[in-house]
């Protein structure tokens, strides 16, 4: 499923990957097969990715209840309202019925080790996102300490990594404090489980909304190889690129054809489609047991 086409729904909007439509109290979500790097869709999608996708939310949606609030009422048709039915056969596995928030226009990262972006910054300044690190870290590196780099979620192009400050410009003290505390919760706690099953969470990012009440919960998707990098701990090793169950074969991929990173991008071979597949499910089939 490239896309959907539900013509009786509202189509609030058409994400990277999801497509939201607006019931009236509550929102539809989708997760397409749709897959993106370097904040750019990729025109070839991966079958079978949003099924994936939304399992594997829903899993850490449940396991992370009890650190914050997360936007699902029910991932189940049979449960959605009836003018969702005459769609029901492309919602199984893949949709959720959520909440209506005000979503916080930051997207909160997580990093626990030298990887992407930050080891490229790293490489040319001794920072990530503006904050000073120690000589002598190299690739895969953990970090000291736990950073919270925020990013300015942009509608369409690249988003634009900021620093906390300017996070609190955007949003107000009150509410960029919350949204670092509880990221830093989840992935702490997303951290310490995945190691239990031989992962690594080298480092992930959140979203957050506000509902009517006042109150600040998880919102889109949560801890996915979409928006997370995980890691085999078993291969671990400093100073390398690691055994990876995310996106970074795409990644790769691209970086190995000269593209620049703007639309249109390159087509994906089969082969990389199934790779990427593949490195999906057994992060679903490890993570979930």
């Amino acid at each position: 499923m490239f896309q959907t086409e539900f013509p009786t729904l509202n189509l609030l909007r058409r994400g990277k990957v999801r497509d939201v439509y607006d019931l009236g109290s509550t929102l539809l979500i989708i997760a397409t097969d749709r897959i993106s790097a370097f904040d750019v869709i990729m025109d070839t999608p991966i079958e079978g990715k949003g099924a994936i996708l939304t399992g594997l939310s829903n899993f850490w949606f449940e396991k992370t209840a009890h650190i914050v609030e997360n936007h699902i009422i029910s991932s189940n048709p049979d449960e959605y309202p009836i003018e969702c039915e005459p769609y029901r056969q492309q919602l199984v596995g893949r949709s959720m019925l959520v909440k209506k928030t005000q979503p916080i226009p930051i997207e909160c990262v997580v990093r626990g080790y030298l990887a992407g972006s930050g080891w490229k910054e790293y490489q040319q300044s001794r920072t990530i996102c503006g904050i000073s690190l120690p000589e002598g870290l190299v690739e895969s590196s953990q970090l000291p300490e736990l950073l919270f780099t925020p990013a300015d979620k942009a509608e369409s192009g690249h988003d634009e990594n900021i620093t906390f400050e300017r996070a609190i410009a955007t949003v107000g003290e009150s509410v960029a404090m919350q949204i670092k505390t509880l990221s830093l919760h989840l992935y702490t706690f997303a951290r310490d489980f995945a190691a239990e099953r031989g992962i690594i969470l080298a480092d992930t990012k959140f979203e957050f909304g506000i509902v009517p009440e006042g109150r600040i919960i998880l919102i889109d998707e949560a801890l996915t190889p979409d928006s997370s990098r995980y890691w085999l701990a078993s291969e671990y090793e400093e100073g390398k690129a690691q055994v990876n169950f995310d996106k970074q074969v795409l990644r790769d991929y691209l970086e190995s054809t000269g593209w620049d990173k703007n639309p249109p991008p390159p087509p994906l071979p089969e082969t990389i489609c199934n790779r990427i597949r593949e490195k999906y499910q057994m992060a679903y089939d490890i993570l979930t047991s």
